[in-house]
């Protein structure tokens, strides 16, 4: 299953059912692998912060990992230079830090406009009723109890005019005292812009497996290869999903950072809690597409993206899974695990966090 362009999904599929909801930059220019690596001198790590050491792992996945999607395959190996990190997913408090320094409005919470909505929908879409043109973003319907088709996820998502990182559940909720939960309903767009306030940037997916991957070679999860330890490690979906949420580890949905262990190399929420946006373009045939006779150094994933199941969208790599991840649906908190998004698509489990390198860090002002 695909993440969808949440705005544009939802004017189409409402038009198309009936209205009814079935849900189903900094732009660099990308290179499938960069020039010989260069010597990179560590320098102290920003606060927040930790150093990836640079690493040739498999990225992609790995031959044990029966979950393991074609889009995750062939594994390949790369070589990825030494980085900073965020430890943790980027927060309510670091993002209305950015926001009260510059103003931005995220897109869930900007007025949407028709004419630049339809170029990016099936030719001729018609144009919905303005009820259904409201800001918004994408809640999980916490009320869904019988499923008839599971390929079908318009059954657990609801569209919710007003939700936004400032009210992550509608116009009445609020974040108040939620300062070290992730931001969500943050988009690529939102996320960029924020990373070139903090003079950051998004990491590659191949830098992501490596951070991922710490001091464990070769493993399916942040922690090892025992699946049997997913819930004392990640927050993902306990019970029958989505209809019976039992909720063993004391968060029914998303969780304040490091609520879970660390993985080996001192990183939390790795897997589940909420998804991470990345800079890479996702393609479903980008791995297929590679010369793997050698390691790749430095992969920036493809040249254009490339999704035959929502061709009107750029979409970008996003990692990790969330606290909606379960065995029966997507087991996305393996570290290979990887869904495409729209650039302007946000929702109540996705956020992201940033990396640096010495040489950004070297030129701030």
């Amino acid at each position: 299953m695909y993440h969808q362009n949440i705005k544009k999904q939802f004017v189409y599929y409402s038009i198309i059912m009936l209205q009814f909801l079935t849900l189903s930059s900094c732009k660099n220019e990308k290179e499938n692998i960069s020039s010989e690596s260069k010597p990179i001198s560590k320098i102290e790590a920003p606060d927040g912060m930790i150093w990836v050491d640079k690493n040739t792992f498999l990225q992609g996945a790995k031959d044990s990992d029966n979950y393991a999607m074609p889009r995750e395959k062939p594994a390949h190996m790369v070589t990825v230079d030494g980085f900073y990190i965020d430890v943790t997913e980027v927060t309510n408090k670091q993002f209305k830090a950015f926001v009260d320094a510059t103003n931005y409005m995220t897109i869930a919470e900007r007025e949407i406009d028709w004419e630049e909505m339809k170029k990016e929908l099936p030719p001729n879409t018609p144009k919905p009723h303005d009820s259904i043109l409201q800001p918004g973003s994408l809640i999980f319907n916490k009320d869904v109890n019988a499923v008839v088709n599971m390929e079908n996820y318009g059954q657990w998502w609801t569209w919710k005019t007003g939700a936004d990182w400032k009210h992550p559940y509608g116009p009445e909720s609020t974040i108040e005292g939620k300062d070290d939960y992730p931001v969500v309903h943050v988009a690529y767009q939102d996320a960029i812009a924020y990373c070139k306030w903090a003079n950051r940037r998004l990491p590659t997916e191949a830098e992501w497996e490596s951070a991922a991957q710490g001091k464990n070679p070769n493993t399916i999860f942040t922690w090892g290869n025992d699946a049997a330890k997913l819930d004392a490690n990640a927050n993902t979906w306990q019970g029958i999903f989505p209809t019976n949420n039992e909720s063993q580890d004391g968060f029914e949905f998303i969780s304040p950072v490091k609520s879970y262990p660390p993985n080996s190399i001192g990183l939390y929420d790795m897997a589940g809690n909420v998804w991470e946006i990345t800079s890479d373009f996702f393609s479903v045939k980008y791995y297929n597409e590679l010369d793997t006779s050698k390691p790749i150094v430095n992969p920036k994933g493809p040249n254009k993206h490339f999704n035959p199941n929502n061709p009107y969208q750029v979409e970008h790599v996003m990692k990790g899974g969330s606290f909606l991840c379960h065995a029966s649906y997507c087991a996305s908190y393996r570290i290979s695990a990887k869904m495409g998004v729209s650039v302007d698509s946000g929702s109540d489990h996705m956020g992201f966090r940033t990396v640096a390198t010495p040489d950004m860090l070297a030129t701030k002002e």
